[in-house]
Parts: C-alpha cells; structure tokens; sequence
C-alpha cells in the first residue's frame, strides 16, 4: 500500500500533550493492542462513525507517512481492508495538518473541506 498521507482521530487534549512531548505513544486502544491505528483518507469517515460517536473536542490529525519507515504496517482489519498500523510511537513532526472535527447538530462529526 501506499499512501502518503493517513489520519488518526484523537481528544484534543490528548493530541495537545503528545505535540509537547514530541511524540504520540497512543491512547485507549492502541496501548491494548501494541500499535497506533490510523486510518486513510477513504476509511476516516467510517472509523469516526464507528468509534467516536458522541465525542466533543476532536481532532483529525493528518501524518506524513514517508517518515515512518518499515514499522508502519499495513494490516487487514474492518472487511478485509487494509489498515495503516505503527508499532512505535509516532514523532509528532510527521503531522502535516491537525483539524478540528466538531460536532454538528445532529450529532455527527463534520470533517474539514480539505484533508
């Protein structure tokens, strides 16, 4: 696969906080399953809907793939798609982008014009 830009969706605060340690070791999840998960661009919307329903104060944060060399990983997982997985911690300089996903009045997420 190869994609050069994918997406993971975390809490603000939690973004915030790995930007001022210079890395993301993961949350929630990806601490249980020994990987950070992202996302591409075409599967994004279907994780949000899927995992973060309900949630305020997102931010869809894009990263810059070439940096991460062979430990990034790409795995089956939701319908046999292939997933971009990083068995590492993620060096907060590989962000590209970093968005806000508000929340609309319907109580869905709306993603930025352009990511």
């Amino acid at each position: 696969m190869d994609a050069t830009t994918i997406y993971k969706v975390l809490p603000r605060d939690v973004w915030s906080a790995a930007a001022a340690a210079g890395q993301f070791k993961g949350a929630g999840i990806d601490l249980a399953d020994g990987y950070i998960h992202f996302s591409t661009k075409d599967q994004v919307v279907e994780t949000v809907e899927k995992h973060f329903v309900g949630q305020n104060d997102l931010v869809l944060v894009a990263i810059d793939t070439r940096e991460l060399g062979e430990k990034l990983v790409w795995e089956p997982s939701r319908g046999g798609a292939l997933f971009p997985h990083l068995y590492t911690a993620l060096p907060t300089r590989t962000a590209t982008a970093v968005h806000d996903l508000p929340m609309n009045e319907n109580g869905t997420h709306e993603f930025p014009a352009v990511y």
